[in-house]
């Protein structure tokens, strides 16, 4: 395990730059993918750059029981190929303050028209607000950054071309002094996509059923999230809804937002 007792916010505006440089050389190393391309030619690498710009009355987070509990405004990028991905994870309160900063690293281990599983890992940041007073009794807000490392596994199973299963797990431990030790998110899923509500507008439901265990409290929690799409617009509709069944970790019985969610995705070959 490497130390990371170091890992301060000034280092991210170093490796945000860096993220900033390798998007841009693969950008200029790479030419748009062609339907022809995408049909023939098996020789040479397709990558991708997609992302989300999201913005939201109540910020959730990975583990759908934990929110910011404000408006906040989530940014994600994916850059890699068919196989492996960077994929960051940017979260902001709306009034510009940093929330959590994700750094995955994915890869697709199996990839059929039937089976997937997926491996991931990240090193993030979550800040935390703390206040001092100085000598006029006026208060200063500091935002203490907390670094975890985490690990993810995946697998599902496409039943139809509109409806999947899977299992999710993911273990974090906090490398900061005073933050949760081991926790452990095991969840059962499915998805229901591409249900006709209106012409060229669809609903997408996916629900799951967790399990959460945090050092030496632990919690079951059913989630439903939803999505409203059009084939014609780069805008969608989101929303994300949590209660717990029988839980000891402090947190809200009930968590739920909505969101308004843009996407882009475009892919390239090697030269």
């Amino acid at each position: 395990m490497f130390d990371m007792s170091h890992w301060r916010l000034p280092h991210f505006s170093f490796q945000l730059t860096i993220i900033g440089i390798i998007s841009l050389c693969i950008t200029c190393n790479l030419t748009p993918l062609k339907a022809e391309d995408a049909q023939g030619d098996n020789s040479k690498t397709v990558y991708h750059i997609s992302g989300s710009a999201l913005v939201t009355q109540n910020g959730i987070s990975v583990i759908p029981t934990f929110t910011l509990g404000k408006p906040a405004a989530i940014f994600d990028l994916s850059v890699g190929s068919e196989k492996l991905a960077f994929e960051p994870q940017l979260r902001f309160s709306l009034e510009g303050k940093p929330w959590s900063f994700l750094f995955w690293f994915r890869y697709k281990a199996i990839q059929t028209k039937k089976f997937r599983f997926t491996l991931g890992m990240h090193p993030s940041v979550a800040f935390k607000s703390t206040w001092l007073y100085d000598k006029t009794g006026n208060p200063k807000e500091l935002l203490n950054p907390t670094q975890y490392l985490a690990s993810e596994f995946s697998p599902s199973l496409i039943l139809s071309n509109r409806f999947s299963v899977g299992a999710y797990y993911l273990y974090s431990h906090g490398m900061t002094e005073g933050t949760t030790n081991n926790t452990h998110f095991m969840t059962i899923n499915s998805s229901i996509s591409a249900i006709p509500i209106v012409k060229n507008t669809f609903l997408r439901l996916s629900p799951q059923l967790f399990y959460l265990i945090m050092d030496n409290q632990a919690g079951t929690y059913a989630t439903m999230s939803l999505s409203i799409t059009n084939s014609h617009l780069p805008i969608s509709i989101s929303s994300i809804l949590n209660q717990k069944i029988n839980s000891t970790i402090p947190g809200n019985d009930f968590v739920w937002n909505i969101a308004l969610v843009y996407q882009f995705q475009k892919k390239f070959k090697t030269l």
